[in-house]
């Protein structure tokens, strides 16, 4: 069993080896990453910001928001408000959000973060707050020079213990407001919308 064992460790070692060998004689003499110039250019540009991240940017700074939320279609809207501070962060390539106030009487807070994926063509958006343990991951379009954007994507719902599926519609009224619209669907399948949120610049 021993000498078994020590056989499989030097064959080990010696496929280890020999793929490190193979590695080393891959590696360009230059030290570069074997791409052409063009290439480097295109990789580049995929990571770097852009015009759609510019749109994005108008979230920055301080809001006021108000809130109506509505747990079936029909039904009268639960109604809140709070503030929300939002920055570009790690050069321009993706908007930060921390929204905050209050529902159904206890403390709220919630962390978005907003970009633009170069390779997928699509803006991206993620969600968590403390009324929840999942993380809302969202993907979508805008049209009309970032004015309105729709984004769809799956979140964890403790009420039904299961995960749901939401669209968000966010219209930019002016350069100082906008508005958030989301929708879900009934147990029928039928789509209504399940909260909107106003928000004003301070």
């Amino acid at each position: 069993m021993q000498l078994r064992t020590r056989l499989a460790t030097a064959a080990l070692a010696l496929a280890l080896a020999a793929t490190g060998t193979l590695r080393a004689q891959d590696k360009p003499a230059d030290g570069g990453m074997g791409m052409s110039p063009e290439q480097e250019k295109a990789m580049m540009e995929r990571m770097s910001p852009g015009e759609m991240h510019k749109h994005l940017a108008r979230l920055a700074g301080d809001w006021t928001f108000t809130n109506a939320m509505w747990m079936a279609p029909g039904t009268p809207p639960m109604e809140s408000s709070g503030t929300m501070h939002a920055e570009v962060i790690l050069g321009g390539r993706y908007v930060q959000s921390v929204w905050k106030g209050n529902f159904m009487g206890m403390p709220f807070e919630g962390h978005g973060t907003d970009g633009y994926d170069n390779v997928t063509k699509q803006y991206v958006n993620t969600w968590v707050d403390n009324m929840g343990t999942g993380i809302m991951y969202a993907t979508g379009t805008c049209e009309d020079g970032g004015k309105k954007c729709t984004t769809t994507g799956a979140m964890s719902d403790a009420m039904s213990n299961t995960v749901v599926t939401s669209k968000s519609v966010l219209t930019w009224v002016d350069d100082n407001t906008f508005k958030n619209e989301m929708y879900a669907k009934d147990p029928s399948g039928n789509e209504f919308k399940t909260m909107e949120i106003v928000a004003k610049r301070k």
